[in-house]
């Protein structure tokens, strides 16, 4: 994200690091990157250097009116999948550093969940940044995950297939009142509108897909790390590293092979003859498309809660307007 949420006091975050992993905070700055958690670095008193996790609840649950306890317990459950992972001996996992009480996030503030991370040093890469020899590395590290024994699952939850704020974005779609919450709320009620006709279709595209996920046999489903994409690898002195735990769970392995795929079908065939799991088409397609479906609904939710209009409003608004122009297609005559 941009810039921290406004009702987060600085003092008040490096009291609950302290409280909850014993680090006494000596410096800690905030770091404009990624999107959808807020990072600092932190140094500690004893000069240690840290990675600090701050995610806004509201983002997390699937419908307006979820309790962000449930948004939190899955959050939890995600985490505490790495660290059983790095528990086992995956040693590329980035896992969060269990806070005193052997949690891997902790809530705070009301809407606020932190985890504390080990800072790593190393070479990050942007969405889409894709190269061989990235491709190969973050091959190996998802099909290292996808066979890990099922202790290694740690309380990881199984994909849905759900949609968050799916309810939402079908009201507004609609003709559904919208409240004004903010100065984006019209502008993405009448961007909606206006392309109401093809959201459904994908909508109904997605769900032809999503069937197929749920037929399968429950057998053939994995822990996944969710977002394996350029983005969540880095390369450290000492190897390869996957980071950004907060939306594992068990699914069809397609729901990381999608992000690998680069289309000519050469790295779904090594993912075959690494695992002797031959991916489906139709779920590649299926979570290629769900991905857009889902950031659609969500940037535009962001827009039915209070907000200000802030540099992180800004960045979804262009978000969202290019994800519904180019994934729905020209707006219908009104």
């Amino acid at each position: 994200m941009l810039v921290a949420p406004e009702d987060l006091d600085e003092a008040v975050l490096a009291g609950a690091v302290e409280r909850g992993w014993g680090i006494r905070v000596a410096s800690m700055g905030y770091l404009a990157a990624g999107w959808g958690s807020h990072h600092w670095k932190v140094a500690g008193a004893d000069g240690a250097a840290w990675f600090v996790t701050v995610d806004e609840l509201e983002n997390k649950q699937v419908t307006a009116t979820e309790s962000m306890d449930d948004g939190f317990g899955r959050l939890r459950a995600a985490l505490g999948a790495a660290v059983a992972l790095r528990d086992a001996g995956r040693e590329f996992v980035v896992a969060p550093v269990p806070a005193g009480g052997g949690a891997p996030a902790v809530r705070f503030g009301g809407r606020f969940a932190i985890a504390v991370y080990p800072l790593v040093d190393g070479r990050s890469h942007q969405w889409g940044e894709w190269t061989a020899q990235l491709r190969s590395a973050a091959l190996d590290m998802v099909a290292t995950v996808h066979t890990a024994p099922v202790r290694a699952r740690g309380h990881a939850l199984a994909d849905d297939f759900a949609v968050p704020f799916r309810d939402q974005v079908e009201a507004v779609c609609s003709g559904g009142d919208v409240p004004e919450r903010g100065p984006y709320t019209a502008r993405a009620v009448r961007l909606l509108r206006e392309h109401a006709t093809a959201i459904r279709r994908l909508l109904r595209r997605y769900d032809e897909l999503a069937a197929v996920g749920r037929a399968l046999r429950p057998g053939r489903n994995v822990l996944t790390h969710g977002e394996p994409h350029p983005g969540n690898v880095m390369l450290a002195g000492d190897g390869w590293r996957l980071v950004d735990w907060d939306t594992a769970a068990i699914a069809p392995p397609e729901r990381d092979l999608w992000h690998l795929d680069p289309g000519d079908g050469s790295t779904l065939d090594a993912y075959a003859a690494m695992t002797g799991v031959a991916p489906r088409p139709e779920l590649i397609e299926g979570y290629r498309l769900g991905w857009d479906i889902k950031d659609l609904a969500c940037d535009a939710a962001r827009f039915f809660r209070p907000h200000a209009g802030d540099a992180n409003d800004a960045k979804s608004w262009r978000l969202l307007k290019s994800l519904v122009e180019q994934g729905a297609g020209p707006a219908e005559p009104g």
